[in-house]
């Protein structure tokens, strides 16, 4: 299944280099905790890094990972990079898993130094207060103009999800994918976690009705 869902990335991106602007991925099992020599999170295969890596070789690539949970692995592999842009929104790790990554003072290493961001966001942040958080990160990713755009999307920033901890509502959602679908550059995007069994299909539908997909 790991292998599999890694496949699904890989494909997103063959559609990606041949032209399409936009395409969704669902990968299950997730990928952004895993490292290049570990794994975790229910995560083996790290999707997005291995989507950024073929990308790469055609141009500059900004991850922007939305999950609840710091990616890691993701962070990890790409921290002494500058061809390769990491931004994620996510719980503080004072608090949320994974602990020891995600905090706003880890801002990549030699070349990669400044293209590492991290923006911890306390439990009760709600719409609003993500949707700030969210337009900084947007900035910041305007003045890297990458060439390509990788979304690692999780939905369990949901108020009702059983591991989260946001206070964001269904309303929220589209907006999310209307701010993010303003970034001028060919999109693929990957599905990260979501653990809300009853709501996670009509979540990320609904960010992708604000990339413009019905």
């Amino acid at each position: 299944c790991a292998v599999h869902s890694a496949f699904v990335g890989y494909t997103g991106v063959d559609m990606i280099l041949k032209g399409e602007k936009l395409v969704y991925a669902l990968c299950r099992p997730p990928g952004h905790h895993a490292e290049s020599s570990r794994y975790g999170g229910y995560c083996y295969f790290n999707n997005a890094a291995i989507a950024a890596e073929k990308l790469a070789e055609s141009g500059k690539v900004t991850i922007l990972d939305i999950d609840f949970h710091h990616g890691n692995g993701t962070q990890t592999i790409f921290y002494e990079r500058s061809d390769v842009q990491y931004v994620s929104l996510h719980g503080d790790p004072l608090t949320e898993y994974p602990h020891y990554t995600g905090f706003e003072d880890e801002r990549g290493a030699g070349i990669g130094l400044g293209y590492n961001i991290n923006i911890p966001l306390v439990k009760e942040t709600d719409d609003q207060g993500y949707l700030d958080a969210l337009t900084k990160a947007i900035e910041l990713i305007n003045r890297f103009k990458c060439d390509f755009l990788i979304l690692s999307l999780g939905v369990d920033t949901f108020i009702d999800d059983p591991i989260g901890g946001f206070k964001m509502t269904m309303a929220v959602y589209p907006k999310i994918g209307e701010l993010i679908n303003q970034i001028d550059s060919p999109k693929l995007i990957l599905q990260e976690g979501g653990y809300n069994t009853g709501a996670i299909g009509e979540l990320v539908i609904s960010v992708l009705r604000g990339f413009g997909i019905n």
